[in-house]
């Protein structure tokens, strides 16, 4: 049977591959239509949270489990209020990928869960003032945040 260690690297493997995958794919359906569908990003919380709590089963230590939940928790709460507060600014598909980015990132750390939920709102922040800059937009504009969120999700793991 494989050691600790290993089995770690595997689901940490997996993860990343897997979500690199997911992120893609709903990086498109977002760009494309404004939506996350719950039929992937429901069962990619689901997942990602079993693979978690099998990680603090195999390694027997459940800080980056405990880790991940708070970011859970933190970052889909944080956008649950912006959520209401942003008059359909916010989608529920936003607020449902903020609970998986957030997941990925607090188990990475407290480092990654801040640069990746920082590095979506900025980089929105500038694809929407270059969309301005070049007239292809105003404030009234619908833009799609789901990609940033993924793309800064990226550079959250990586900095992590």
């Amino acid at each position: 049977m494989p050691s600790a260690p290993v089995l770690h690297d595997v689901i940490v493997v997996l993860v990343h591959i897997g979500l690199v995958g997911i992120g893609v794919w709903l990086l498109v359906i977002d760009a494309r239509t404004h939506r996350l569908p719950n039929r992937i990003v429901l069962p990619t919380l689901a997942a990602v949270l079993a693979l978690a709590g099998i990680d603090a089963l195999v390694t027997g230590r459940s800080g980056s489990l405990i880790g991940g939940v708070i970011g859970m928790l933190v970052l889909g709460g944080l956008y649950a209020v912006l959520r209401t507060t942003s008059r359909g600014g916010i989608g529920g598909g936003d607020v449902k990928l903020a609970a998986v980015i957030g997941l990925v990132l607090g188990w990475h750390g407290w480092q990654a869960l801040a640069v990746g939920a920082a590095s979506a709102f900025v980089l929105g922040a500038l694809y929407a003032l270059a969309l301005m800059a070049f007239r292809r937009a105003d404030r009234s504009t619908r833009i799609a945040f789901g990609p940033w969120m993924i793309i800064g999700a990226a550079l959250g793991v990586a900095a992590g």
